[in-house]
């Protein structure tokens, strides 16, 4: 019989909940180890604070001795990221008995230079220590060294990346180059809402923009959120060039995986490259080449898969990546076999349950 675990979670994210997706994808692989993973939630969202804790007070007086692995990000603890109650939801389970892991999803506080921006990091920043302090362990999804607010050589935190919430097997990723069509096609895969993702989308049609002068036409592939509200002004700017441009929203998972997979690379410009960054990790996991920036959260493993880094000092830079990858078959093909030799070895549900198992779970 299985041993039992839970994944508890916060507020539901919408359109589609990336953090339940990582529970559901995590919990099926950790079968095969000897678990099984319950998703609950703390509805403080929908039942108002006072009547959530109640009824998790109430709930966890079953979980004596089990393993809670607890979903952190800011904004699934609080309505506008100052996550303060989410301590005491930690305390409540230590109460119970349970042997309360937190998986930081969010490892950063929040960017931003107005003074509640500042506010809300000092907040944010509280909360991720005093987590780090009452809970028995974490699990990052960066390297410890890469964040400040962790002590040096923190006995209780362990690294594992993030995989890809898409239903993405060896062999997909294995015969991904054999059903390329025969013009070159950059996918990008989400785009950030609000203003962020209008400085995206310039960046995303002036690296294509630059490419095309070099190569003969180019295809561009946009999905995910936020790609369709980017649609207009993708083909407004690019209407001059031989660019056939499709964008849609959110896709089925089994819908997304094969635009991926029928891609010649990937190009992520939301912010820096990580191993906390999914929508990158999907186009590891697809086999493809990936196009990004560098930044402070960028290392191994994530460097060890088929990614081109640039610095962002040029605004030239993703273009040029962009006419090297697509114009050398050779070493297209060379990111691709790295791809895919990265997400069976760190990125991959199997490899993920299997540090879970190892590092926490002592299996």
């Amino acid at each position: 019989m299985n041993q039992r675990c839970i994944a508890l979670l916060g507020r539901r994210d919408e359109p589609t909940d990336a953090v339940e997706e990582y529970c559901r994808y995590l919990g099926a692989a950790l079968v095969p180890h000897g678990f099984t993973l319950e998703l609950e939630r703390v509805a403080w969202h929908e039942r108002g604070w006072r009547a959530a804790l109640g009824e998790l007070r109430s709930q966890s007086e079953g979980w004596r001795g089990a393993r809670v692995f607890v979903q952190y990000t800011a904004l699934a603890w609080s309505r506008r990221g100052f996550p303060l109650r989410f301590p005491g939801v930690l305390r409540i389970l230590r109460a119970a008995g349970a042997h309360v892991t937190v998986v930081f999803h969010d490892v950063q506080p929040y960017g931003g230079r107005r003074a509640v921006d500042r506010l809300r990091r000092s907040a944010q920043t509280l909360v991720m220590r005093d987590a780090l302090r009452v809970a028995a362990g974490a699990v990052l999804t960066v390297p410890a060294e890469k964040l400040s607010w962790v002590p040096s050589g923190c006995p209780k935190a362990v690294f594992i990346p993030v995989g890809a919430n898409l239903p993405v097997t060896e062999a997909v990723a294995d015969s991904s180059s054999s059903i390329k069509g025969e013009v070159p096609t950059v996918a990008v895969f989400g785009i950030t809402g609000g203003e962020t993702g209008q400085v995206e989308s310039a960046i995303i049609a002036g690296a294509i923009g630059f490419a095309v002068k070099q190569i003969p036409k180019l295809r561009l592939i946009a999905f995910g959120r936020h790609a369709d509200d980017a649609e207009a002004f993708l083909r407004r700017s690019l209407q001059d060039v031989a660019v056939d441009v499709e964008a849609s929203g959110v896709l089925p998972a089994e819908e997304a995986a094969q635009k991926l997979s029928a891609s010649d690379v990937l190009l992520f410009v939301r912010g820096p490259i990580s191993s906390r960054r999914g929508s990158a990790i999907a186009g590891i996991a697809c086999g493809l080449p990936v196009i990004a920036y560098a930044g402070p959260e960028t290392a191994a493993p994530i460097t060890e898969a088929g990614v081109v880094l640039v610095s962002g000092a040029e605004k030239e830079e993703l273009g040029e990546a962009l006419v090297r990858v697509l114009s050398d078959r050779g070493y297209r093909a060379s990111l691709a076999a790295q791809s895919r030799l990265a997400h069976e070895q760190y990125f991959s549900w199997k490899a993920i349950a299997a540090q879970y198992a190892e590092a926490i779970l002592g299996k």
